[in-house]
Parts: structure tokens; C-alpha cells; sequence
């Protein structure tokens, strides 16, 4: 299996996803899912951005598939430099169940991400769209959102105003 994701992950430069759409079907069971999790820990950047990417789409729909490499996630969220890596972790870790512990680091991370004018405007608003879900989670975290979202409100950027418009439909 390791094999066949590999010739969908390589080739190319880094301005493409490749052909990680083939790479999803071939998900349909937790080992597969691990074999496809190894690329994500690669050395090669072109590997585990396309990885990554493949992993959250597979995700969306099997989130369970996450649970045995939370420790993993948990530890590439502070060490993350690229963007491509930074939008795709935001949105993954909004997945796993947290112990509270966890949770509070998750969260930070997710805050400074969302709040930093150094980062990318996709790594922001996916960043938002991580508290938001981890919000919905842990309504404990409601007061700590809107705190930020009142510090995002003042931005003038687009794409992080009409997130900000979309999650409020949804309850924000």
C-alpha cells in the first residue's frame, strides 16, 4: 500500500496537489489511513504536504481515523512552518477528541494562528474555522471565541470577515 500512495504523492513541484485525489479511495481501513499518515511525518516537504492534504479530505468523512496519531498532530502544530501544512493542521486537529490538557495547547496555538497578521490569510480563517468547531465541542470555550473574534472583527481583511459572516449563521 505504501507503494501505490507514494506514486500518487510524488512528482511535480510544490505549486500542486499531484494527483492526492486518487490517493483518498484508496483509504478504507485505519491501516491504510496509517500508511498514509507515515508520508505526513516525511522529510520530503512535496510527500507530506500532499499527504496532509489527502488526510484531511479522508478525514472530513472519518475522523476516528485520526485517534492514533493525535500525539503526532499534537506535536507538528508548534513545529509547522509552511502554510500548506499550518491550513490543513487547523482543520484536522478541530477532529480529535482532546483531554483537557491537550485541549489548552490546541487551543492557544489555534488563537495565535488566527490572530497573527504574519500568518496567511488561509492559515487565519482555518484557524477560526478550528475554534469554532472545538467551540461546538467544548462550550466551555465559547467565552475564550468570542474574545477573539472581537479582536478579528477589526480586521480588514476579506476572507477572514466573510468566515467570520458564514460562522456566525451558524451560531457563532
Amino acid at each position: 500500500m505504501m507503494m501505490e500512495i507514494k506514486k500518487y504523492l510524488e512528482g511535480g513541484d510544490m505549486r500542486s496537489i499531484g494527483q492526492v485525489e486518487r490517493v483518498v479511495p484508496l483509504i478504507k481501513s485505519q491501516a491504510d489511513f496509517d500508511a498514509l499518515f507515515e508520508f505526513v511525518l516525511s522529510r520530503d516537504e512535496l510527500l507530506s504536504m500532499r499527504a496532509i492534504d489527502a488526510v484531511e479530505k479522508i478525514t472530513v468523512s472519518h475522523p476516528e481515523y485520526l485517534r492514533p496519531h493525535g500525539e503526532a498532530i499534537f506535536k507538528a502544530m508548534p513545529l509547522a512552518s509552511k502554510n500548506v501544512i499550518k491550513w490543513h493542521l487547523a482543520l484536522i486537529v478541530a477532529r480529535i477528541d482532546w483531554q483537557e490538557e491537550r485541549l489548552g495547547f490546541v487551543w492557544e496555538q489555534l488563537t495565535r494562528w488566527a490572530t497573527s497578521a504574519k500568518e496567511s490569510r488561509i492559515v487565519r480563517v482555518n484557524a477560526i474555522q478550528a475554534l469554532f468547531e472545538l467551540s461546538r465541542k467544548h462550550p466551555e470555550l465559547r467565552e475564550d471565541l468570542r474574545l477573539t473574534v472581537e479582536l478579528l472583527e477589526q480586521s480588514e481583511i476579506p476572507s477572514i470577515k466573510a468566515r467570520l459572516r458564514i460562522l456566525k449563521k451558524k451560531g457563532l
